[in-house]
């Protein structure tokens, strides 16, 4: 490993699984390197890193971004639904998204 270390993680989640993979790199490693190096591709089977979105701390990025110290990756999923269509549906219900009001009488 040339230049200074840098640790990062790289997260990944499914509707059954979450995890968090630590990985440490050279200095000026790109999130696709941090991708490969952290062994996501082969504990999720399936996962193409080239066809994923990517970002780091929820701010969509390219795979050739070069990573810091402290950098966590995160590997985006489709969504399972539209949030437009649902919000559409339960309007059309007479339903909210989010929580439940608390602080109503009873």
């Amino acid at each position: 490993m040339t230049g200074n270390p840098i640790m990062v993680e790289v997260a990944y989640a499914t509707p059954e699984e979450q995890r968090i993979f630590d990985v440490t790199l050279r200095e000026g490693a790109t999130i696709r390197e941090a991708v490969v190096a952290s062994g996501v591709l082969e504990h999720f089977v399936g996962l193409d890193v080239d066809t994923a979105d990517v970002g780091i701390f929820g701010k969509a990025k390219t795979l050739d971004t070069e990573l810091r110290d402290g950098d966590r990756v995160e590997i985006y999923r489709p969504l399972i639904a539209d949030p437009k269509e649902v919000r559409r549906r339960l309007a059309k219900e007479g339903k909210t998204m989010g929580r439940k009001n608390t602080t109503e009488a009873e």
